[in-house]
């Protein structure tokens, strides 16, 4: 059995449900703002947290929950980061977690906990208890659509996958959902997302198995050069599968570690195209770096470049900026070398060769780039590496949205 991509979301995995409810921290109604996810049995559990010296309250009572390495349930609310919120924000994120732990008869410290929207605003801690019951009482197999809705901030459309493999004779299922449009900026990672699996792992390759994955989707993505305070990838291993104990890195865990990769990636590219006011994706692909390092270095210069940004949004091949980016990546290589080629689903064109130009169209070019989803390709011819990172195009709509974010 091959991976293969399935209907579903969190609650794809045995022995998950989910649910998400409007409790009141937005003010529109008709916008669900607290979500849970419960396993029915003790997880092996991992996460991966922002580096951004300012961590929101919700991490660091989540990091501290997970030191042994354990959880059964995760609370997330949107609407309010609970961030720079002091002792008052910590003893919040706490109780976020008791409130949950006394109604599903769990210890505190088996719920993790996390918050996105707002930073420096308390948290109305009363409309989270107040609506505990309902959410517990709304969990369900089919809640992953209704908990991945509840943890959108200004993101479009929601981010929810599920897939399938095989491991000793045993079906395992990885389900993940995630949020992220503004403030995404490689740097681990810019985003929040929670993935459930009943795969039967150790803790310690669990750990080794999300690390690795996020480092080549989450941290190879960005929207807009803001590292955000309150992100993160968690994990919830449940054993419910019931394959063979993966203690060592075996073909199973290779084959696990394959599968984690899809469905990180995916939604990694999900986010970067959902980017606020985004019209398109831009995957930079550095071909021929010396090394992965200095290529996702390279790559992640390119999409980062707000004239970059502005040039795939206006469709013009303006391939200058891009060599432009990759010289001040910090990053030492010979210009005389570069190629640069521009690629969509119509067709790709090179506009660069040895780091001149060439006698290219630019109506083609042009009718290349007005396209949904742009390539940009990269040879260094400095090495063997290859490496992708994506981004989106920077329009009007990024600054009209940010300019009035709490309104």
């Amino acid at each position: 059995m091959t991976i293969k991509y399935i209907q579903g979301g969190v609650t794809s995995p045995k022995g998950f449900t989910s649910s998400g409810i409007h409790c009141g921290i937005k003010k529109n109604k008709n916008k669900k703002d607290l979500a849970l996810i419960i396993s029915e049995k003790e997880c092996n559990a991992a996460a991966v947290y922002t580096k951004n010296q300012v961590k929101g309250a919700p991490l660091l009572v989540t990091k501290d929950h997970l030191k042994n390495n354990t959880a059964k349930a995760i609370i997330i609310n949107s609407g309010n980061a609970n961030t720079c919120t002091g002792d008052t924000g910590l003893a919040n994120a706490r109780k976020m977690c008791e409130f949950v732990a006394n109604s599903l008869n769990y210890n505190t410290e088996d719920v993790i906990v996390a918050s996105t929207g707002v930073i420096g605003v308390q948290l109305d801690i009363d409309k989270i208890k107040d609506s505990i019951p309902t959410l517990v009482g709304s969990l369900s197999e089919n809640g992953y659509l209704a908990s991945t809705e509840a943890i959108m901030t200004t993101d479009t459309f929601e981010k929810t996958l599920a897939l399938e493999l095989e491991l000793s004779g045993k079906k395992v299922t990885i389900g993940a959902m995630a949020k992220g449009s503004g403030m995404i900026h490689p740097n681990m990672a810019t985003m929040l997302s929670f993935i459930t699996t009943d795969i039967n792992i150790s803790p310690t390759l669990l750990d080794k198995a999300l690390k690795a994955s996020v480092n080549i989707s989450y941290n190879r993505i960005s929207v807009d050069g803001d590292t955000s305070t309150n992100d993160m990838v968690t994990i919830l291993a449940n054993g419910l599968a019931e394959n063979n104990l993966i203690d060592e890195e075996n073909e199973d865990y290779l084959l696990f570690l394959e599968a984690l990769k899809t469905i990180t990636i995916s939604l990694a590219k999900m986010i970067a195209k959902d980017g606020e006011g985004a019209t398109k994706l831009i995957e930079c692909t550095v071909l021929n770096a010396k090394s992965e390092e200095e290529g996702e270095l390279l790559s992640k210069s390119v999409i980062s470049s707000s004239l970059v940004k502005a040039a795939i949004f206006g469709s013009d091949a303006n391939w200058g900026r891009i060599l432009c980016a990759l010289g001040y990546s910090g990053i030492d290589f010979d210009p005389l070398k570069v190629d640069l080629t521009f690629g969509s689903s119509v067709g790709d064109i090179k506009v660069c060769e040895n780091g001149s130009p060439l006698n290219f169209s630019e109506e083609i070019a042009k009718n290349i780039l007005l396209e949904k989803e742009i390539q940009i390709l990269v040879d260094m011819k400095a090495g063997s590496n290859t490496v992708t990172c994506w981004g989106c195009d920077l329009t009007y709509d990024y600054v009209k949205i940010n300019g009035d974010y709490r309104s």
